[in-house]
């Protein structure tokens, strides 16, 4: 990743700041980076309040390096150093109270943190935004979650950010054969996890939905207002990839067996069948908003978000948050 503002720009600036100690501007110059700083904490993290603590903890421990600024790499580099280091350190006191998921008995499915990313937070320039579609993709984050922290950071820094392997050793503290090497077992690691449908992550996409993708989350919400157990099932794919997070890891299952289970689980059954749903998008990916009402509540509650993997008009992963009456950003907590 380059910086494409004029050289010595953000330094000339920040150098001024750290001079001066002037807390408020050097906020001002560092707060341009908030969102693509919280992108990079959420690849290295999969969990969206995680990205906005670090991001946060990023520019508290900037201000306290501010003196370790000295001009010769770009301001973003800078904070993108920090930011990096941030996240391993809280990944190391994670990891010490959860197992990492190459430790638990199914590697693939469960990662009790991840949390989908509100498309209203990423970044606005659009060239930010083409780069975040294909590297901030669920099964492309989850995938880089079964990489040992430090890995990680390799892996996101070289091949998402486009560093060059001696500034990736120099800010993780390694040789630069050693990130050559870890490079080379996290893109082996990578490409094991993500499904076969997309298996270059660097392959440049458009961030808005097709009209296949609206047609398709459409006709979703339409199948859970009517209840159409037989519409919903058409829209399934036969090898659907499906997840209910927290707790159920990924399955691969029949589009008749995913529905049954749903039913069987207490869904579409009497007082658990008016629904009404939002379209809309999490992690550049069509989802839906999915509110129940009980038989004794007074309004439609949000029940779950059902984040799609959309391939030839059917949906080939689907992906649920549970949100137990949590707020969840940018949707109204009933309807």
């Amino acid at each position: 990743m380059t910086d494409a503002r004029p050289p010595g720009t953000d330094g000339a600036s920040l150098l001024a700041v750290v001079r001066s100690g002037d807390a408020a501007q050097f906020a001002l110059i560092t707060e341009r980076h908030r969102r693509e700083l919280q992108v990079h904490c959420y690849r290295m993290l999969a969990n969206y309040e995680d990205a906005q603590d670090l991001t946060q903890e990023t520019f508290l421990r900037a201000w306290h390096k501010r003196e370790s600024f000295k001009g010769y790499a770009a301001l973003r580099t800078w904070l993108y150093r920090i930011a990096t280091n941030t996240c391993l350190d809280f990944l190391e006191k994670r990891n010490r109270r959860t197992p990492v998921p190459s430790e638990l008995p199914d590697a693939g499915s469960e990662l009790p943190h991840l949390q989908p990313y509100p498309d209203r937070a990423l970044p606005e320039d659009p060239q930010e935004a083409v780069v975040a579609r294909e590297t901030i993709e669920l099964a492309f984050v989850v995938a880089v979650q079964h990489l040992p922290p430090r890995q990680r950071a390799v892996f996101i820094l070289r091949d998402v950010l486009g560093w060059p392997a001696a500034q990736a050793a120099d800010t993780l503290g390694l040789s630069v054969a050693s990130v050559t090497s870890a490079l080379q077992r996290a893109r082996g690691t990578v490409r094991g996890r993500l499904p076969d449908r997309r298996l270059d992550w660097r392959s440049p996409a458009t961030h808005e939905l097709s009209s296949e993708e609206r047609g398709v989350v459409r006709s979703y919400i339409d199948a859970h207002e009517r209840n159409d157990l037989d519409g919903l099932t058409a829209l399934l794919r036969d090898d659907l990839r499906f997840a209910m997070l927290p707790g159920q890891g990924t399955v691969t299952t029949t589009a008749r067996d995913a529905v049954d289970g749903w039913v069987s689980g207490g869904l579409f059954q009497p007082g658990h069948d008016d629904w009404r749903g939002i379209a809309t998008t999490a992690n550049r990916m069509p989802a839906a908003a999915l509110y129940l009402r009980s038989p004794d509540g007074p309004g439609h509650r949000l029940f779950a978000v059902a984040v799609l993997h959309v391939a030839d008009g059917k949906i080939a992963e689907l992906t649920g948050f549970g949100t137990a009456g949590r707020p969840w950003p940018g949707l109204p907590p009933a309807l």
